[in-house]
């Protein structure tokens, strides 16, 4: 891996494109401060430029470098970075890092990552990362390597980590001076942050902002059309399945979490979303999923998933 990491480390300064694992999902990383590189995470995941990136950091001392916190940004990092918590900052003056990640904003989504192959690499440059979910706009993230297209490793240089520890993107947040703002929901729970937070107002804005990734109304989709909350699976479906139940499917079905687990089904989620979308179906059912915990970010992502058109 020590080779990999500096051939991919030449990669990013040359201003080229490199995937590699994190705890959540693959990302699709290039030097942040490169307009350029920049351009090229854009017109490779065919991302609308309106849609923020994340930009990946090694350390805290990094982000105080090039973004201003407040008491509420610093207690939130101390309870979850390295993590999967994004924290939308602002950017100081004498930041390098390019305005059009961010929708031209004066905004950083900021993340340090718990991921050992992550960390190596973003510690051998000397520059922040840009870093979007390594699939196409509007599809399937990525949680191993097999998911990625083909695409892919054509443009880029892969680092391959296996198979996502949490498999749900970061939770993006924003706060004010007394109010923590949820932009997207994702890996850390409501519940979570309202444990650690009881004295906080919390609100949830993740359909309303341009501020954060992951809140356009089509997301998340795989090829084949779904049908969330079923009640029966129709015979040309398959049937991505949670919890005991008698929903089946005669052509395929994935279990989420047969025993009902929440964190099992989110390390499921999109690699199972993967494997059914197949030629050997016309759809895709779901059943239903508790709507508490990751429950909520799991539904949140089935909404998009699933949205169609009026």
């Amino acid at each position: 891996m020590k080779k990999m990491i500096n051939l991919a480390k030449k990669t990013l300064e040359k201003g080229n494109l490199v995937i590699f694992p994190t705890e959540t999902v693959y990302g699709l990383g290039g030097d942040a401060t490169n307009i350029l590189a920049i351009k090229k995470i854009y017109k490779l995941k065919k991302r609308p430029l309106n849609n923020p990136l994340i930009c990946h950091f090694s350390k805290f001392e990094e982000v105080k470098k090039n973004c201003e916190l407040n008491d509420l940004d610093k207690k939130l990092i101390k309870f979850f970075w390295p993590g999967p918590l994004t924290l939308i900052l602002k950017k100081k003056k004498t930041s390098l890092i390019k305005s059009l990640l961010s929708n031209n904003k004066n905004l950083i989504g900021c993340r340090i990552p718990k991921n050992r192959i992550a960390i190596k690499l973003l510690r051998s440059v000397n520059f922040p990362v840009a870093a979007p979910s390594a699939n196409i706009a509007t599809k399937v993230s990525s949680t191993h390597y097999s998911h990625l297209p083909k695409i892919f490793y054509k443009e880029t240089l892969v680092l391959k980590g296996g198979i996502s520890q949490i498999g749900l993107e970061s939770t993006v947040i924003q706060t004010s001076k007394n109010c923590i703002t949820i932009l997207r929901l994702g890996s850390i729970t409501i519940e979570e942050i309202q444990q650690k937070f009881y004295k906080t107002k919390i609100s949830i804005k993740n359909y309303k902002s341009l501020s954060s990734p992951g809140n356009q109304k089509k997301h998340y989709s795989p090829n084949l059309p779904l049908r969330i909350n079923v009640k029966r699976v129709l015979k040309n479906e398959s049937l991505l399945n949670f919890g005991s139940n008698k929903l089946k499917s005669n052509i395929c079905e994935y279990n989420l979490s047969l025993k009902g687990d929440l964190n099992e089904a989110s390390k499921n989620f999109f690699n199972y979303l993967h494997l059914l979308d197949n030629p050997d179906c016309k759809k895709i059912a779901v059943a239903p999923i508790p709507n508490y915990g990751l429950g909520k970010t799991l539904n949140d992502k089935l909404k998009r998933a699933s949205y169609k058109k009026n």
